[in-house]
């Protein structure tokens, strides 16, 4: 960093530019020959400047290229090691401390342990998407702004050091006779090329293309905008929502963390037409469409009576939508809603009554004929042994068991009877006078719903083409300027480009040989600062 003072044309630049921002004279110490430093247009930025206060050395930290690449990069890697095992949403089980040891082993614990189950809501994941974000948002504030001042207030006549120490640059001896025509005839062979001419006096700036200089701060926003979108979706409750919920025929149930709910009407399975299918097909049903009808209602909070808010149906990439909510049909399946049992007398060997259970939703009590009443002391919908005790995985039965109390007036206390997936265990039930048999089953549709809410992802679409836009700026234009100036019988033309030298050099000849003076702009030096 330098500590200038006035330029000898007599500006007072501030201190850490490195050239003047009036003429472009060079400010550093010595004569050299070496393509300018054209970063910023010389200017200092504030990173350089400021360092005192613990504001500037955060602001600093954020600054640094190095600092935003080995953040992306260690987001890169963790986001990496989330998708080694599924995620906690995905697994089948709401106790993943017992479902990932078991399933994974050893690997399975340590990535629980380590908090790569929910990673993608995690505190620490969150807080490395906003360190990206602030270091996106820090390094272009700190670039474009000194940019930004030195392209807007761009002087036409420059110092002769600052003309012949571009990378591309020339001297040619003009007679101070012809320097008005010359001048006039360059500016007329740039104009043709689409370049912006400026002239003050016996010097010219003409200038193209400076639009791209905002291609990759642009592409910067649109990445803000894109985390920013992600980051909405995981800090503000509502904003966006990934789950399931399985609903029978005729079923009514609250939607996750919503104050929706959603009725299934019906839920179908429509088969291909045998006569649709290839002849080796034939034999075996498909299905066509999955298909349910649904109602959505909203909970009054007043009244906590339901209100109607849509009909409508989900098929299979056809989802019934309601504003940001979203329903897909994603499963289907079809399960067993009530078991019909026939109460046996052993001792007569005759069937005495039938009762129905529903076993999402069973009654305690039962009156039969003769007298008899069952009660259910215990219903486990899913049964499992852990230990010596009965317990249930689910709240699905899809092993349900259950321990019946019989009572009849010719019995002197209740009987207890074992009933597991609709079969009576005889060696428990022996001494039992009245038995249970399953009669038969009722089976109902289900459905299973994507509950999704995304209120981020037209942020996320925006900072995408907005980022695409900057893109294509960046990388399909650039910005191209040429300073002349005649001074002392000499004509100084020099040029600068942010990429694609041999464009500009042939643009530049093309231009200097309809002005019948032809200059050769060769790549004599290899040596490039920015």
């Amino acid at each position: 960093m330098i500590n200038n003072t006035k330029c000898d044309c007599g500006h007072n630049n501030p201190v850490g530019t490195v050239l003047c921002e009036h003429c472009g004279k060079p400010l550093e110490k010595g004569d050299s020959d070496r393509p300018l430093e054209m970063r910023y247009e010389g200017k200092a930025r504030r990173s350089q400047t400021q360092k005192a206060t613990l504001f500037d050395r955060i602001w600093n930290f954020f600054s640094s290229v190095k600092v935003a690449i080995w953040l992306i990069l260690i987001t890169l890697v963790v986001s990496i090691l989330g998708t080694l095992l599924p995620q906690e949403q995905y697994i089948p089980s709401n106790r993943p401390e017992i479902y990932y040891p078991e399933k994974y082993g050893f690997w399975g614990e340590v990535f629980y342990q380590l908090g790569l189950s929910n990673l993608y809501e995690s505190p620490v994941y969150i807080a490395l998407l906003a360190s990206i974000g602030i270091s996106l948002v820090v390094c272009s504030l700190d670039r474009v702004i000194p940019l930004y001042k030195a392209l807007t207030n761009q002087k036409v006549v420059k110092n002769i050091r600052f003309i012949n120490r571009q990378r591309v640059s020339r001297t040619e001896a003009v007679p101070d006779s012809d320097k008005e025509a010359l001048l006039d005839r360059l500016a007329e062979g740039l104009s043709q090329k689409h370049y912006r001419i400026r002239r003050e006096g016996e010097s010219i700036l003409a200038e193209k293309g400076r639009f791209s200089r905002w291609g990759p701060y642009i592409n910067h926003i649109g990445l803000i905008l894109f985390l920013v979108g992600i980051l909405l979706r995981h800090t503000v409750p509502g904003w966006y929502l990934d789950n399931y919920v399985y609903l029978r025929e005729g079923e009514t149930k609250k939607l996750p963390e919503l104050n929706y709910y959603v009725k299934n009407v019906k839920a179908t399975a429509e088969l291909y037409d045998p006569e649709e299918m290839p002849q080796s097909d034939k034999g075996e049903p498909t299905v066509k469409k999955y298909e349910t009808r649904l109602i959505l209602y909203e909970k009054d909070h007043e009244t906590g009576k339901l209100r109607e808010l849509k009909r409508g149906t989900a098929i299979v990439n056809d989802s019934f939508k309601h504003e940001d909510l979203e329903l897909f049909q994603s499963d289907f399946t079809t399960e067993t809603q009530a078991i019909l049992l026939n109460v046996k007398d052993k001792q007569e060997n005759r069937n005495l009554d039938t009762f129905k259970v529903d076993l999402f939703d069973p009654e305690q009590k039962y009156k039969l004929k003769n007298g008899i009443h069952i009660d259910i002391l215990d219903y486990f919908p899913d049964f499992v042994m852990e230990g010596n005790r009965p317990a249930t995985k689910s709240e699905t039965p899809n092993r349900p068991a259950f321990i019946f109390s019989v009572d009849a007036p010719d019995l002197k206390k209740p009987e207890v009877s074992w009933m597991i997936s609709g079969t009576n265990l005889d060696d428990i039930n022996r001494k039992n006078r009245y038995t249970m048999e399953l009669k038969s089953m009722e089976t109902v549709n289900v459905s299973g719903l994507m509950v999704r809410v995304d209120k981020g992802l037209p942020i996320i679409f925006l900072g995408g083409i907005i980022s695409m836009i900057g893109l294509v700026m960046g990388f399909f234009w650039n910005h191209r300027r040429v300073w002349i100036r005649w001074q002392d019988g000499h004509l100084h033309v020099g040029a600068h480009t942010n990429k694609n030298w041999f464009g500009l050099r042939r643009e530049l000849e093309q231009a200097t040989e309809k002005a019948d003076l032809p200059l050769s702009f060769s790549p004599d030096r290899r040596q490039e600062v920015d």
